[in-house]
């Protein structure tokens, strides 16, 4: 099985405290970690860990910073598609503090936003084999043209929708599933006036809401000790596109399915102590279902 994730990449520094810090005050931290991130990375991360082919497509560069998220995606087994690999200029780059007690981060990024636009190769080679993809929105020349490449083979397009872009008025009619944090705000008409089939809202510890033109609920997340949560939203969003992916069960299934792993995902401190876990995890559900 393979998914294709295409979107953000950055270079995330973690600094772990007992407390965060007030203004002007300086605080010793109990770890560093650096690493790759950005939603459809984190994304691809989770769908590596699960057991799937996931292919990241994105901009990194050649700038040295690039470097070592390039190293942390090759150790995750996380295949990179890089449409600028000459870019000097340097990624973005996450200021991320994470508190100790209950995992609650802050984070302080520069997205894509101000980047040169693409140039977009052939996309076909790429989509061979490839079961579902997802797309941020980041990068929109790219989100779009994946999304219609995807469209074009009837591949299901789950959208990662964390905050209102610009692109999304041409993106959301080529998507199957919009996956929506709480905050998610879009203008009228509806998403499925849009033409979106599912959609589903996130909101956190609450449980997960979903409607279709045919019917709707909430599937509740499990209750577990939190002690790291950053990038747990993107590793829903990369479990829930592994899910789509196996063209397996319902909505609700896919959305159960999502919520274990990032149940999983937040008991672990540190960006990628949670995937070897997460791996168990999916091993002993599929020897379950067989």
């Amino acid at each position: 099985m393979r998914v294709l994730l295409a979107g953000l990449c950055t270079v995330d520094v973690v600094q772990r405290v007992a407390e965060f810090p007030e203004p002007s005050e300086k605080v010793q931290s109990l770890q560093v970690d650096v690493a790759a991130g950005g939603p459809a990375t984190n994304a691809a991360v989770t769908v590596a860990a699960l057991g799937a082919e996931a292919t990241l497509v994105t901009a990194l560069g050649a700038h040295p910073l690039a470097a070592l998220a390039r190293a942390d995606l090759e150790a995750c087994g996380v295949d990179l598609v890089d449409l600028a690999p000459e870019r000097t200029q340097a990624p973005p780059v996450s200021a991320v503090v994470v508190r100790d007690g209950d995992g609650e981060r802050t984070v302080v990024s520069r997205n894509a936003a101000s980047a040169e636009p693409l140039e977009l190769p052939a996309l076909a080679p790429i989509f061979e084999g490839v079961d579902a993809v997802l797309v941020d929105g980041h990068h929109p020349e790219l989100a779009l043209a994946v999304a219609q490449e995807a469209r074009t083979r009837e591949v299901p397009v789950v959208l990662d929708a964390g905050s209102w872009k610009p692109v999304l008025d041409q993106l959301l009619p080529l998507v199957r599933v919009a996956a929506c944090s709480a905050r998610f705000r879009a203008p009228a008409p509806s998403l499925a006036e849009r033409g979106v089939s599912v959609t589903i809202t996130t909101a956190g510890p609450e449980p997960v809401a979903w409607s279709t033109t045919e019917d709707s609920g909430q599937v509740p997340v499990p209750l577990v000790e939190a002690r790291d949560t950053l990038g747990a939203g993107d590793v829903w969003h990369g479990a829930l596109a592994y899910a789509v992916a196996t063209r397996e069960g319902a909505v609700a299934d896919w959305i159960g399915y999502a919520n274990a792993v990032a149940a999983e995902r937040v008991r672990h401190v540190g960006p990628r102590s949670w995937t070897g876990p997460v791996g168990e995890l999916a091993k002993s559900r599929e020897e379950g279902v067989r």
